[in-house]
Formats: C-alpha cells, structure tokens, sequence
C-alpha cells in the first residue's frame, strides 16, 4: 500500500543517505506535462495493484537510461515527495540527481537505511536484498511499509517462453487466477516473499516493471511458481 503520508522515524547513525552534492551535469528531463503525466502514471500503479496480473502501460516516455527502465523511474518521479525517502539498491548518479530536483525526495542506500525507505528500487534482481530488512509496517498502520518497485528483464500476460518464471496470482482483484511470465526475477524471490505472509496485515506490496510496463503483487496477493 503505497503511501506518502507516513512520518519519519529518525534514522539511524549509521544509515548513508547520499548527502553529498548531486552530479546535476547528469540530471535528466522529468515529464514533459508534470501534472497530467504524474496522475497518468499514478493512475496506471494504482490500478495495477488493484487488478493483479494484469499488465498496465505507464504511459509515459522518459529519456533511455542504463540505470533503470521508464516504468520504474516514472513511478518514482510520480510518488516520491519530499517527505518519502527513496531507497536504490545500487548508485544511480542520474535517478538520484532526478528525484531530487524533480521530487525533493531523500535518497538512501545501504542495508541500515532499508527500514526507513518509503519506496525502494531493486535493479540487480539475481542478488536483492533481504526483505524482512525493509519496514513491514505495523499492525496499528501497516500502509506505513515499504512499497517496493522491482526493475525485470520482461513481462508477459500468460505463460509463454520457457526461459522466465511463470507465475500463478490469487486473491482479491482477481478472477479465480492471473497467469504472468517474469524473466529476469528468480523464482527463488517468491519463497522469500512468501514467508512474510504470516505476518499480514503488514507486509510489501511490489510492483515488477519492465519497459513501460507494470504489474502490482500487493501483500494480499498469493503466488504460486508453476
């Protein structure tokens, strides 16, 4: 349940936030009609969460980037603020220059800074980082979680190539069950994302990006590797 109203608990000493000056010789372009590309976006996110397994466009065009793909920097650029911290799973000279003059967002990175990200993008998916090390939030506000945005190879409505993880989605939002294809997330992530079920109402809602494309797996949402 992404939010951007949660306060901000004090972050620990050792926790690195990227406090020196952003490189701005590498910052890029945002949306070229801010307001209407940034409810174009939210509306895509929103509305993937709330039909899982169903794919949804971002509908936006950003400049190409190495770091991470349109979607997933789209997201970003549209919900991050001032007062929800961002978390990178590696340096992102550009994304990082980006969120902060775009969105005046706080950057994190390092492991002691992952409970105090409100959104938190992976992009080397063979090696993520513990999941139970982000917030969970809490069974008097659990929207106060972490909301992850998880940067994949591809992404495919119903299981076609062999070579990428076919997935089986269950719960509320969907009819009986949505089939998706992943490539580049391991099917290794999912038992890890499975053992945080127990501890619902809190949890992660994600959402997978590739390209222009997202999927949401909010925390109520059962997936089964096939």
């Amino acid at each position: 349940m992404p939010t951007t109203s949660a306060p901000l608990a004090s972050a620990p000493a050792c926790a690195q936030t990227e406090a020196l000056a952003p490189d701005w010789s590498q910052l890029q372009p945002g949306f070229a009609d801010p307001v209407h590309d940034a409810q174009r976006v939210f509306r895509a996110l929103l509305d993937a969460l709330a039909r899982p397994g169903q794919l949804r466009d971002v509908g936006v065009v950003l400049p190409a980037s190495n770091e991470a793909g349109i979607a997933a920097r789209a997201a970003l650029l549209a919900l991050a603020d001032a007062e929800t911290p961002v978390w990178l799973q590696r340096p992102m000279p550009a994304l990082s220059a980006a969120l902060r003059f775009h969105t005046g967002a706080p950057v994190l990175s390092g492991r002691d800074a992952q409970s105090q990200a409100h959104f938190a993008l992976l992009t080397e998916t063979a090696h993520w980082p513990a999941l139970d090390a982000f917030s969970l939030g809490s069974l008097e506000a659990p929207e106060h979680s972490t909301t992850l945005l998880i940067d994949v190879t591809a992404l495919a409505a119903g299981w076609h190539s062999a070579d990428g993880v076919r997935l089986r989605l269950r719960g509320p939002g969907v009819a009986e069950h949505a089939d998706v294809t992943v490539h580049g997330l391991p099917s290794r992530f999912w038992a890890e994302h499975a053992a945080l079920a127990p501890q619902f109402p809190c949890g992660l809602d994600l959402w997978l990006a590739a390209g222009a494309t997202v999927l949401g797996v909010p925390r109520t949402t059962r997936v089964e590797v096939c």
